[in-house]
């Protein structure tokens, strides 16, 4: 339990533009987005995306826009993204200092303020370092707000409410992109093939694509498939673990578990990347039949050549 004079900082969930439009908390009353420049060709940028090289400088402006009924001081800065485990595209916590793009990008103060029902449109740089790895980084520009509130037990905690517009950038270079499927586990139970593996980005593209699983029993006979899902965007690193289900297999001996992806970048499709891997599931009533048939031949043949020798 906390103390009365406790103050805790707890970082509420960053919302994003996932789809095009504004990232926005309409509950909180903001919204984060690109700012339409004389250097913008598009007049409703969902994000900032940038083609850049090692040591180029681009200046770009963000817009917050305040909803709500009072003015309101923001806190903007820009911060690193990453992939969470279950595929999310999200940002570091304000607790943690960047050290790729968001470290890249820099604004001329670090609190604004927005009159009630206005827009600001705030200006930075993005200043890539001579040494930037080429590829894909993803980051992020905050403008988050921190309430003071009071817990039922007395506690005072600061929540820290953040939206945000991505920024996705490519540094020039030679692109590797690659995924691979690592880690296949497959269990069986009731006539149920249980899966697991993880899709691990180890380029430095960012990707999505689809992932299907098949399974197959002796010379290949297909016994059972899913449909394609979608595997969500992973940055470069990332990885995320996908368990999938197939009723319905008869335990036939030897199983395969073949999976299957076919990786996509932003210019287009990969080749396929496929990984297998097997396990044995005896029909033991079939067996226990069989054993049982086996016995009583075996037992009649003893028998009758027993009443041949009494003869």
């Amino acid at each position: 339990m906390f103390a009365r004079a406790t103050v805790v900082t707890i970082a509420a969930a960053v919302l994003l533009a996932a789809l095009p439009g504004p990232a926005a908390a309409e509950d909180q009353g903001w919204s984060v987005q690109p700012a339409t420049t004389a250097s913008t060709t598009s007049a409703a940028r969902s994000w900032f995306v940038y083609d850049v090289a090692p040591g180029q400088q681009v200046e770009d402006v963000v817009r917050v826009t305040n909803r709500a009924a009072t003015p309101q001081t923001f806190t903007v800065y820009g911060t690193d993204a990453y992939t969470t485990t279950d595929g999310a595209f999200d940002l570091l916590p304000a607790s943690r200092k960047p050290t790729d793009v968001g470290a890249w990008i820099v604004l001329g103060q670090r609190a604004y303020t927005v009159e009630a029902g206005r827009s600001l449109d705030i200006p930075f740089r993005l200043a890539v370092p001579t040494n930037a790895g080429p590829g894909d980084h993803a980051g992020g520009v905050i403008a988050s707000v921190v309430t003071q509130q009071t817990t039922g037990d007395g506690a005072q905690v600061n929540v820290d409410r953040r939206v945000a517009a991505r920024v996705y950038l490519r540094v020039a270079g030679q692109a590797k992109p690659a995924v691979q499927v690592e880690q296949v586990a497959v269990a069986y139970a009731g006539s149920t093939m249980t899966v697991t593996y993880r899709l691990h980005n180890t380029g430095n593209l960012r990707l999505s694509g689809a992932a299907r699983l098949r399974v197959s029993g002796l010379f290949g006979v297909t016994l059972g498939r899913t449909p394609d899902i979608a595997v969500p965007e992973l940055l470069p690193g990332a990885s995320i673990t996908v368990t999938e289900r197939i009723a319905g297999i008869a335990p036939a001996g030897r199983l395969t578990a073949d999976v299957t992806v076919d990786p996509a970048t932003a210019d287009g499709p990969l080749p396929s990347v496929t990984r297998s891997t097997s396990m044995w599931a005896v029909p033991w009533p079939a067996l226990a039949i069989v054993a049982l048939l086996a016995a009583g031949l075996l037992g009649l043949r003893w028998w009758r050549r027993r009443r041949a020798n009494a003869g």
